[in-house]
């Protein structure tokens, strides 16, 4: 799969990455940390992302005779439980809007933007930037990092995330009800760089946006899920090198 040929390459130097882009200055070094997160995702490709298994995304129709491949994507993130040393993650929420280019052989993804919520505190914002360079260990060709108020809800057969009540970005995903009368969830599939998620819930999105700057997009009908991943220290810790007598 595209993903794992990528991190294959990159997960070595997932730290190198992180303060490449200027994340997490303030949260280096060897804590303790883990974090268990669900998320409501979107992107622009037809259901399901074809980014898992291949090398580019999906093409979409242009103006031109060929079309654009490209992967435009939401992801609204909420900490179920967590920390970083002392630093406590519970309940802090933040957002990743990207784009994640034309193709993937390269190991570089086009951009992305981190906004957290106003109500993390710096600190949480260093620990979560750092834990980020390893969920996602690549490298990106554009990386900011801004802040705004977010809403984050799942009812049901619904889920619903907002920035700045919708004016940054939003997500809105509901349950296609044509199909069985439970959720369809997709199994042993890695996300990432995690070890452990309880499998990807489809949930095609009515919208999923991002409205602020040159980069804005915004899609309907295609690609959106729900995924819990848990990730802690212990997962990407180097491996102890034996002693010579």
């Amino acid at each position: 799969m595209m993903r794992r040929i990528v991190l294959a390459c990159l997960a070595a130097c997932a730290v190198a990455a992180v303060a490449a882009v200027g994340v997490a200055s303030g949260a280096a070094g060897e804590a303790d940390w883990s974090m268990n997160a669900t998320m409501i995702e979107a992107c622009s490709c037809p259901m399901f992302c074809q980014c898992y298994f291949n090398m580019q995304p999906a093409g979409h129709a242009g103006h031109g005779a060929g079309a654009e491949h490209f992967c435009r994507a939401n992801i609204a993130y909420k900490v179920n439980r967590g920390h970083f040393g002392a630093v406590k993650l519970d309940g802090a929420k933040f957002w990743i809007a990207s784009d994640l280019g034309s193709d993937f052989s390269d190991g570089v993804f086009d951009w992305a933007v981190v906004t957290f919520d106003r109500a993390m505190t710096q600190e949480q914002r260093d620990a979560v930037g750092t834990i980020l360079g390893h969920v996602y260990p690549v490298k990106w060709d554009s990386f900011s990092t801004a802040e705004g108020a977010m809403e984050w809800k799942h009812m049901g057969d619904v889920a619903h995330a907002t920035l700045d009540g919708g004016k940054t970005a939003e997500i809105k995903l509901r349950r296609y009800a044509g199909n069985t009368a439970e959720p369809i969830v997709v199994k042993n599939l890695k996300y990432f760089g995690t070890k452990r998620n309880d499998g990807f819930v489809m949930m095609p999105n009515e919208v999923e946006a991002y409205r602020v700057g040159p980069k804005a997009f915004e899609f309907r009908g295609t690609t959106g899920f729900m995924i819990t991943i848990d990730i802690n220290s212990k997962d990407v810790a180097p491996p102890k090198t034996a002693k010579a007598y």
